[in-house]
């Protein structure tokens, strides 16, 4: 168990709609040295999952360690429909109890966990970098733009790709992707990483800047300082040489690619209508799969500079580094573009990488399904905190170390299958995870997922089946097929069983439909 009268500072830098094959050694090729590097000193996880596929509720769930169907954002806190404009404050949060256990906690970029609250109203320090489309908290980056000469919207845009009928038609439709004319350093995910470099420039000189933090004192002994940059979400514009690092006529077809929507919910090629792509061929999904991936790696790169930063400063040895992402990105997945009622891995699966020097073994992977919010009760054991009962979420220290300990805190209790190496013993061997809608209306979904098979409960229509092994990019929906119907039983249990755990208002009707279904 971890030495809670020596806790590590905590570095984590989170993206937005990072695909988890991006990074990972079997992926694409997409440049990715500083999360490569962090998984060759660290421990890389090959079966994290997002709790739920959309910002504000992964969001808030990595905050409280609780499935949004306890926490209640259900949906993004900016859109009209939404359930739940801002988190209840009743409900603790890992970096309040940070805060309050001694932690300087400090926070760059992107929010979306409220219209009306903050990251100060969770124990955090808001070091600037908000964005007007989700968070409108600060003017720090548009400042920086002005005193660089380059004004937020003043820059021009090249092969630029929105939704609809005509994709380079800007007068109707999402904007996709662009290049754009401004230099690397005129980037927000530039900004957000000379923000972080600041503060631990700052933390490296024992506080003597003055950089006041979340508990009021110039700089505590430790410090949690959380990175979040909007990216690679779309639209995708990136500089150069960003913009043309990836060749489209280089890129190949995802495997999923092949989707013919046979036997699958209708709601999944309605869709692609629905977000404007019926229409996009390979050509342009090419184009858009290309200034995704520069963005991936221009995001990368920000990260080797923060990562530089804290060696040069010292702190490398003391601090521990997590790399994750709220949820996934389609990016031209079985068609579609951008996220939604669609469990797929696409969105679901998620980049997690953590080197904690002197407990992690360099370049080890886990491969247990472990969830985002297991990180909320993971930060709390590193800086030897008690756990909230609240939690709906496991914490990972006992993989961390390499199965010793009982992995501690509250949760669910289920998850867990396979190591490179040892892990507690009643780890469990599932993933589970959530869908309410999101700004084109409210839909009911749930999902067990685990090393062989991924079970999806639609509430309006046709469930799922798909056996990983056989069918990775999840083309064949084998729901009603005779040769997998125990598997159905079987995973319908598991789903149950944890609705009931995890306290899941559907608990009360969908168990009665799924033991009834054929």
């Amino acid at each position: 168990m971890v030495d809670s009268e020596s806790p590590p500072n905590v570095l984590l830098l989170l993206t937005d709609q990072e695909r988890y094959d991006y990074s990972a050694p079997e992926g694409p090729p997409v440049e990715t040295d500083a999360m490569d590097h962090l998984s060759a000193t660290g421990m890389r996880f090959t079966r994290a999952i997002t709790p739920i596929s959309i910002c504000s509720s992964a969001r808030a769930s990595l905050l409280t360690g609780q499935y949004p169907h306890n926490h209640g954002m259900l949906n993004n806190s900016h859109e009209a429909d939404a359930i739940q404009r801002n988190l209840p404050p009743e409900i603790p949060t890992f970096s309040e109890l940070l805060d309050a256990n001694g932690y300087d906690c400090t926070y760059t970029g992107k929010w979306h966990v409220g219209d009306d609250e903050t990251p100060e109203s969770v124990g955090f320090t808001y070091l600037g970098g908000s964005d007007t489309h989700h968070d409108d908290i600060d003017e720090a980056f548009r400042e920086y733009r002005r005193e660089r000469g380059t004004p937020v919207g003043e820059e021009t845009l090249e092969e630029v790709v929105y939704t609809g009928d005509d994709p380079r038609d800007e007068r109707e439709g999402t904007f996709v992707a662009a290049k754009t004319s401004v230099d690397v350093e005129d980037t927000r995910p530039y900004f957000l990483a000379d923000r972080t470099i600041e503060a631990l420039e700052t933390f490296g000189a024992g506080g003597d800047d003055g950089v006041e933090g979340a508990n009021g004192a110039d700089a505590s002994p430790r410090f949690f300082h959380r990175a979040d940059f909007y990216g690679p979400h779309h639209p995708y514009v990136v500089p150069e040489p960003y913009a043309s690092m990836y060749d489209p006529d280089e890129i190949d077809p995802p495997g999923s690619y092949a989707e013919t929507f046979d036997g699958k919910p209708g709601v999944h090629e309605n869709y692609r209508h629905y977000r404007g792509v019926e229409h996009f061929d390979w050509e342009i999904w090419a184009e858009v799969i290309a200034k995704y991936r520069g963005f991936v790696t221009m995001i990368d790169d920000q990260l080797a500079r923060i990562l530089e930063t804290l060696e040069s400063t010292g702190l490398a040895g003391e601090t521990v580094v997590v790399h994750a992402s709220d949820h996934g990105d389609f990016a031209g997945g079985h068609r579609q573009f951008n996220k939604g009622p669609l469990m797929y891995d696409d969105t679901y699966r998620i980049p997690l990488q953590v080197r904690w020097p002197g407990v992690t073994e360099p370049d080890s992977t886990c491969d247990h399904p472990v969830h985002l919010h297991d990180l909320a009760p993971t930060f709390l054991e590193m800086a030897g905190c008690e756990t909230p009962d609240a939690f709906d979420a496991r914490s990972l220290v006992g993989l961390l170390e390499g199965g010793s300990g009982n992995g501690g805190g509250g949760g669910d209790g289920d998850r867990g299958e396979g190591k490179t190496g040892s892990a507690p013993g009643d780890w469990p061997d599932a993933a589970f995870a959530q869908y309410h809608g999101d700004e084109f209306g409210l839909y009911t979904q749930r999902m067990v997922r685990t090393r062989r098979y991924k079970y999806v409960y639609n509430g309006p229509d046709i469930d799922e089946l798909y056996d990983l092994e056989a069918d990775p990019a999840e083309l064949q929906n084998l729901i009603d097929h005779p040769d997998y119907a125990d598997v159905r039983e079987t995973m319908r249990e598991r789903l149950i069983a944890w609705m009931e755990r995890t306290d899941d208002p559907n608990r009360g009707w969908v168990p009665a439909v799924l033991e009834r279904a054929p």
